[in-house]
């Protein structure tokens, strides 16, 4: 186990309830014949996060029940309808005394990011003061890892469906861009028209 596994914590995003998908939870939705939820939960343990925690919110038991989330820490987040910003906080919440360094945020509806691009920014990661995001183009994208030392001022800023944005943007000349456009896509699946990504 390199440092960096040691040291940095996964953290799934996968409460959304798909509201633009006629209220189909995203973690839900199938790929390669496994829940969502699953697949990106792997795409993480590939790129060497040992530590995963999970944040669910919509339908949270019939994606208990249906999906293989062995050896995760699953987070249930009741206030998921207000939006990314809760799950962010339940999540940053359930990693306190971890003792984690860092967590690297991804998802669960951007299959097309794989482990190479989650290795990428998790290799980019050297001590509780970093922040590192994934760029497309370079235009900043998931995933995104933050240090320890900026969990407590991304947990004030997120809010809504911002999530870290704010936070992000506030300190943009500590933020660390790793370039991914080559090893991933990073659509969202958002809409009925995006199901077209899912296999």
């Amino acid at each position: 186990m390199t440092r960096n596994e040691d040291q940095v914590a996964g953290l799934l995003l996968a409460a959304g309830g798909g509201r633009r998908l006629g209220g189909r939870p995203k973690a839900l939705l199938e790929h390669r014949g496994r829940p969502l939820v699953e697949h990106a939960v792997g795409v993480l343990r590939a790129a060497g996060l040992s530590r995963v925690h999970v944040v669910l919110g919509a339908r949270a038991d019939a994606v208990r029940e249906r999906a293989e989330l062995t050896g995760c820490v699953v987070v249930e987040n009741p206030e998921w309808e207000r939006g990314m910003g809760s799950s962010l906080r339940a999540g940053l919440d359930s990693l306190a005394d971890t003792g984690a360094r860092a967590v690297l945020v991804s998802l669960v509806d951007q299959p097309g990011i794989g482990a190479e691009a989650v290795a990428r920014v998790l290799a980019a990661y050297s001590s509780e003061d970093s922040l590192v995001s994934a760029a497309y183009d370079g235009v900043r994208g998931h995933p995104v890892l933050f240090g320890a030392a900026h969990w407590a001022g991304i947990a004030e800023s997120a809010t809504g469906d911002r999530g870290a944005r704010a936070y992000l943007r506030a300190h943009a000349d500590s933020v660390v861009l790793v370039e991914c456009g080559d090893a991933a896509q990073p659509y969202d699946i958002d809409t009925e028209a995006d199901l077209v990504h899912l296999e």
